[in-house]
């Protein structure tokens, strides 16, 4: 991503920040129009003698970009760019460091403002020698192609002046034989005439040799022009275009797309441009060629380059038909979705002016092969998409010729024979975008595709991980030039790091720290090595595909769900350094075990699909740990407010109040007249541990398995879900509680004996105590409202376990006492 995007992503009040910086010495428009621009030649740039110039490049820059903008809703942009350039001149027209050292400070103080909100925010590299030297070239063949046309206008002016003389001289050669003929011939108007025709046919001689000389040479320059536009069209779509549609797939699994798209359109504009100048110079060769008939015994092969030219336009038109904007590669059936397709040599080449269909087919993989061996079989699809064709649209502003597919549908699917342990989010499709279009008023006729990204139809949600498992490996070691759709079944553990770390990042704004890449390769290879991983390979089978010991879902279904519940409900405490996340539950009691009473820590459940715990130091220095907490949990209450409400619950750990970590993120407490609705209680949710007690730790130590690592379940323990503290809304008068970490309608909690125990273990046999929140807190209820109208469930067995102790509900009667 470049600088100036990542500075429009800033808040608004940092962003105020960067925009005070720019005033009329130099406006925000121009930081805006020109930032590509500006990062690639100004960023950190050394060469003295493009400093020294500096201001009048930025402002040529400036009317160029000006004299662009043709559109009635840019004028006011325009005028703005007009009145930079001119200001600049005289500001700066005598001193070009000056300015030069400005926009370098200016865009120094962006960088300094993006890493105060994002730390660990790389600084963009820009491939400045790149896009300058594309340039430089494309102006070089610029100026040889104006050199051509003016060769050949000049050898056209031979060419008829050659013709002139030649008539004369056959003029003087009929005169000639009228003299010979005369009866007595004219002895010295023919010994003149004579003369004079040897003088016009030595004239006539050089000329031709000249004219002779001028073709071969034009010939050679034209064959010299054609081999650079080839070098430069391959550096252009070969490299650049290749790089753009790999960083395209990668920012599929999360990675920084700085999307040049628009300079890479700038630059095929210009060879398009120049590939047809040289085109019609080609023809106009010929023309002139046929006009004067040499009978030379070795001619130019004027339709040989013609033919190398032509093939030149036909490779740059059918290689810059490209998807902007990918379709979803993880894709529902029955589900809207979007794409975008964009011609970028559709303006240059006037097709705009008859804007061409667009037709979207689903193709599978083996179709696609065929595809490549021009198969035509291939396109007649594997589904049926809804919406799927359209007309293309140029955009004068923009110069964009594209069309925006808003509302297609995948409506029906066609799936291949499965082998083996082969599933339908294993298999992969693709989108087939093809038109049909002519160039140079119908001389040439365009049929040009291109395939999407591959793509993983799905019919369910509970697909989607497995989907995104296929996707996320395919974008990450996808090769280019590749078979559709081959990826390696083994990499290397690194490559997969730095994927898995790209895809955790995106998610989550924050990245995975070393620490936690070695807890993700420890758990990918099942713990079966524990020393260097980097030379260590991993396999499909078990990225994804096999359980984790003693577990029933994959690796990857483990790391899927950790990063959705982060990403969901975890995004600000992860990236505030609020979880230690990826450790495991021997480490986190080791790490709590010289701690005092109430330190605490986080951590991403081993056990549960996207579970976090919370593991502490009670009262008696045993380390417990609530059972995880799920992303349905927090969509109730939010993991900020379940730590204020849980007074064992301290210092974060090493030694961080807990307020200060998470206080800001706690929801306010609005103190409000209870409500009576229905004959109902309103109640209000709170989480609540209950205190260890010496009879239910003896109860755990009998209840405890031998084998570490299968317990089975102890008979005494805390609940086994984790819920919450309900406190109903009282009808009477709210009566406030004075502890500020209660709600205020919480009042005397009923007694602890009521609660069954489960899944609860003790830290002093290396073991980490799990325990979860009560479920229910009701208060006294004011007496004087008739009871009666509030139903009581007999089938609820804990609401009746509790009842007894506040209010003296009998459920034999189903009445209060």
């Amino acid at each position: 991503m470049s600088l100036w995007a990542k500075t429009q992503n800033l808040p608004d009040n940092m962003f105020a920040q960067v925009r005070a910086l720019y005033t009329d010495k130099f406006p925000l428009d121009v930081r805006h129009v020109l930032a590509s621009w500006l990062e690639e030649r100004v960023w950190n740039q050394m060469d003295p003698e493009f400093i020294s110039s500096f201001t009048e490049t930025l402002a040529q820059e400036c009317e160029s970009s000006a004299r662009m903008m043709t559109a009635k809703e840019m004028l006011i942009l325009k005028s703005n760019l007009v009145e930079a350039a001119n200001s600049f001149r005289t500001r700066y027209g005598h001193c070009s460091q000056n300015l030069f050292e400005l926009v370098n400070h200016l865009l120094n103080q962006e960088w300094k403002c993006i890493q105060q909100y994002h730390p660990l925010a790389q600084e963009p590299v820009y491939q400045m020698e790149t896009a300058g030297e594309i340039m430089e070239k494309l102006r070089n063949l610029q100026r040889q192609t104006q050199e051509t046309t003016i060769e050949i206008q000049h050898i056209d002016q031979e060419q008829e002046a050659f013709t002139l003389k030649y008539h004369d001289c056959t003029k003087i050669s009929a005169s000639l034989q009228q003299i010979k003929s005369q009866n007595p011939p004219n002895i010295e108007l023919e010994k003149r005439l004579q003369n004079e025709k040897s003088i016009m046919e030595s004239q006539l001689q050089t000329k031709v040799g000249l004219i002779v000389n001028m073709r071969y040479k034009i010939v050679e320059r034209l064959k010299d022009t054609i081999n650079m536009l080839s070098l430069v069209q391959a550096r252009i779509l070969d490299e650049e275009m290749l790089r753009w549609k790999r960083d395209q797939q990668l920012s599929g699994n999360g990675a920084p797309f700085n999307n040049n798209l628009d300079v890479i359109q700038d630059w095929c504009e210009r060879l398009a441009e120049l590939i047809w100048l040289n085109r019609q110079q080609i023809k106009e060769m010929e023309r002139v060629t046929l006009k004067v008939n040499l009978n030379l015994p070795v001619k130019p092969d004027l339709r040989d380059l013609d033919s190398q030219i032509t093939g030149l336009l036909s490779s740059l038109v059918t290689s810059t038909f490209v998807i902007e904007k990918q379709p979803p590669q993880v894709m529902k059936t029955n589900t809207r979705f979007a794409a975008t397709v964009r011609l970028l040599v559709g303006g240059q080449l006037n097709v705009n002016m008859n804007p061409p269909q667009v037709k979207v087919t689903i193709i599978s993989e083996s179709q696609a092969n065929a595809l490549l061996r021009n198969d035509n079989c291939a396109r007649d699809g594997s589904g049926e998409i809804l919406n799927n064709i359209g007309t293309m649209e140029y955009n004068q502003g923009t110069r964009h010729l594209s069309i925006n597919f808003r509302n297609m549908q995948l409506k029906k699917i066609k799936r291949a024979e499965k082998k083996g342990t082969e599933s339908v989010m294993d298999e992969k499709f693709s989108l087939l975008f093809t038109s049909k279009f002519t160039v140079g008023g119908g001389e040439l006729v365009f049929q040009v595709w291109t395939l999407s990204l591959p793509v993983v139809v799905i019919v369910h949600g509970n697909q989607e991980p497995h989907a995104w498992a296929t996707v996320t490996w395919d974008n990450a070691f996808a090769e280019p030039g590749r078979v559709p759709f081959f990826v390696p079944d083994r990499v290397p553990w690194p490559q997969l790091a730095e994927a898995l770390n790209m895809k955790f990042t995106a998610a989550t704004s924050r990245p995975l720290f070393e620490q936690n890449l070695t807890f993700l390769a420890e758990k990918a290879f099942r713990g079966a090595f524990t020393g260097e991983y980097s030379n260590m390979s991993l396999s499909w089978t078990q990225f994804c595909k096999e359980p984790l010991p003693d577990r029933n879902f994959t690796f990857w279904e483990w790391f899927y769900s950790v990063m959705k519940l982060t990403r969901e409900h975890l995004k600000s405490f992860w990236v505030e350094n609020l979880i230690h996340g990826f450790i495991r539950k021997k480490q986190a009691e080791e790490m709590l075990s010289t701690c005092e009473t109430g330190t605490f820590l986080l951590r991403f459940s081993d056990s549960e699909l996207g579970g976090i715990t919370i593991a502490w130091v009670d009262e008696t220095s045993e380390v417990f740990s609530l059972q995880p907490f799920s992303s349905k949990d927090f969509a109730i209450r939010s993991l900020a407010d379940r730590i204020s409400d849980l007074k064992n619950l301290v210092k974060l750990y090493p030694n961080r109040l807990k307020e200060e970590c998470f206080g800001q993120y706690c929801t306010p407490v609005e103190v409000q007249k209870p409500m009576i609705n229905n004959g109902y209680v309103k109640p209000l949710l709170m989480n609540h541990i209950p205190s260890v007690r010496p009879s239910m730790m003896s109860n755990m130590q009998q209840g405890k398995c031998d084998d570490q690592n299968k317990r089975s379940t102890p008979k005494m323990c805390y609940p086994s879900t984790p819920g919450m503290l309900t406190t109903p809304q009282s009808p009477a008068d709210t009566v406030v509680s004075n502890d500020p970490g209660r709600s205020p309608y919480a009042q005397e909690s009923f007694s602890q004996d009521s609660f069954s125990q489960d899944n609860c273990y003790n830290s002093n046999n290396n073991s980490t105590n799990n325990a979860s929140v009560s479920n229910f807190q009701i208060p006294d209820l004011d007496l004087d409202v008739d009871m009666h109208q509030y139903e009581v469930d007999e089938d609820d067995s804990l609401l009746q376990m509790c009842l007894p102790n506040v209010l003296g509900y009998s459920p034999n009667n189903n009445q209060l006492n």
